[in-house]
């Protein structure tokens, strides 16, 4: 997908526009839910393991609605719109 992008100043925190919050996050934390670890390296192990695991076809997914994402955010005026 190609587009014309104009590149401007972005607010400096945006759960909406960052993949890791609206994409990554949410799959490893659904991985992750209930599960008690023994030691905090194994929580990292887990973690790592987790983010590994994310198919690279749905990881691409992420970004396929970012410009949408982005539009939905200029248009409601950098309002948070996940909860919409």
């Amino acid at each position: 997908m190609e587009e014309n992008v104009e590149l401007s100043d972005h607010p400096p925190y945006s759960p909406d526009l960052s993949p890791n919050d609206f994409f990554t996050f949410p799959k490893i934390q659904n991985r992750l839910r209930g599960h008690r670890f023994q030691s905090p390296e194994e929580a990292v192990d887990a973690f790592k393991n987790a983010v590994l695991d994310l198919p690279a076809n749905k990881s691409n997914k992420c970004f396929e609605n970012w410009l949408e994402r982005m539009q939905m955010c200029i248009n409601l005026r950098l309002e948070y719109f996940e909860k919409q």
